[in-house]
């Protein structure tokens, strides 16, 4: 690899059969979103978008007002756009005129969405988020169940999806996720009598594999999209997505003891052979990795040596066969993400935003690159 940089390839279509392998855990009467903010967890939107687009899915959730004008240029106009991050007082025009569905979250947003919408002929569909034992963003239960009570804005408002956000779907014995549940599914009681059109969503990637009750008519996939096991103390259902190759700047072969790295940690004795890889911690390599991390050069593991610096890390490849030509992988189908979580503490979500945008990317699909403008094709 001539290369200055790491080479980051995604595999698209290990995104696909992730969504793939979501939907056989769903009922006919469900169906799966793909959540795409911040830049699909890091990994390329305008390159996930359409390939999850061509797998069927048709329904997208966004953060921010920018995330979302970014998607309708790269989805075809009958995907819906959801904005988790609701509408800002200013913007209703822009997702207007960009059929952006926002998801209100608070009494405030509510009544001026409305406001602002009686004056146009026809409205993108929008969602409310209620609070069920999370407390982020979204109403309480008590005032949804005002608006449920009068009534009026609510029917003028015809929210299309009803949904809430569970905190700890990823430990399955939490009692917050029955409390949630139940919270849930007594809003829904209580709600289609007046809004029998609504959906309702409640799980996302983890919240899938707690089991069919919790799915309701639309489940919120993300992380689990993009390799990271959604239940973590089972086997993972879902395909790693990610392989990261770092090209080597430099070898140093010792011939006396030697301190290296930042802060001088470690002392590493001859005949040593250490590799200077391009990536740091500005490229999403955790300092924390310094202390038990490794890369593999072929199918050999090669050891972090002392603290990872900005933008190199020090490997000891005295094992392998190594030279400046060679790259040391520290992301593939067995030094996983989830690998990563195990040996850092970091959180998947962490180690995939965190991967910065200095590494060359490669979008494959089906064992060939693929550019973005061929994925409608």
């Amino acid at each position: 690899m001539k290369s200055s940089t790491g080479i980051l390839t995604i595999d698209l279509s290990a995104i696909e059969a992730n969504w793939r392998t979501i939907n056989n855990q769903l009922s006919g009467k469900t169906s799966a979103a793909a959540v795409i903010k911040a830049n699909a967890y890091g990994l390329g939107a305008a390159y996930v978008g359409p390939t999850l687009y061509q797998a069927g899915c048709r329904e997208f959730f966004v953060a921010t007002l920018e995330e979302a004008m970014a998607a309708r240029q790269y989805l075809k106009p009958d995907a819906r756009v959801y904005v988790l991050g609701g509408v800002r007082p200013g913007a209703e025009r822009l997702f207007l005129r960009n059929h952006l569905s926002p998801v209100l979250f608070s009494l405030e947003d509510i009544r001026r969405w409305l406001a602002y919408t009686q004056e146009w002929d026809s409205s993108p569909p929008c969602a409310i988020k209620i609070n069920t034992g999370m407390n982020r963003l979204g109403l309480d239960i008590q005032e949804w169940s005002a608006l449920l009570a009068s009534g009026e804005e609510l029917q003028s408002l015809r929210p299309a999806l009803i949904m809430s956000h569970l905190a700890c779907a990823d430990e399955p014995e939490h009692p917050l996720n029955s409390y949630q549940l139940i919270q849930f599914q007594a809003l829904v009681s209580v709600s289609r009598q007046l809004l029998p059109e609504a959906r309702f969503s409640l799980a996302n990637s983890s919240g899938i594999y707690l089991g069919p009750a919790w799915h309701f008519d639309l489940v919120r996939p993300g992380a689990a999209l993009y390799g990271v096991n959604p239940q973590p103390l089972e086997p993972s259902p879902v395909k790693p997505v990610l392989r990261l190759a770092l090209p080597i700047l430099q070898i140093r072969q010792l011939s006396e003891d030697a301190s290296i790295g930042y802060g001088a940690t470690v002392t590493v004795s001859p005949p040593a052979r250490l590799a200077v890889v391009a990536g740091g911690y500005a490229d999403g390599l955790h300092r924390t990795i310094g202390r038990q991390g490794f890369g593999m050069i072929g199918h050999h593991h090669v050891p972090v040596v002392g603290r990872i610096s900005m933008d190199t890390t020090i490997f000891d490849v005295s094992t392998a066969s190594a030279d400046k030509d060679s790259v040391i992988h520290v992301l593939n189908n067995e030094l996983t993400v989830d690998r990563w979580t195990v040996l850092t503490g970091a959180l998947g979500y962490d180690i995939l935003t965190s991967l910065g945008n200095r590494y060359q990317r490669c979008y494959v699909k089906n064992g060939t690159r693929v550019e973005q403008g061929a994925l409608y094709e």
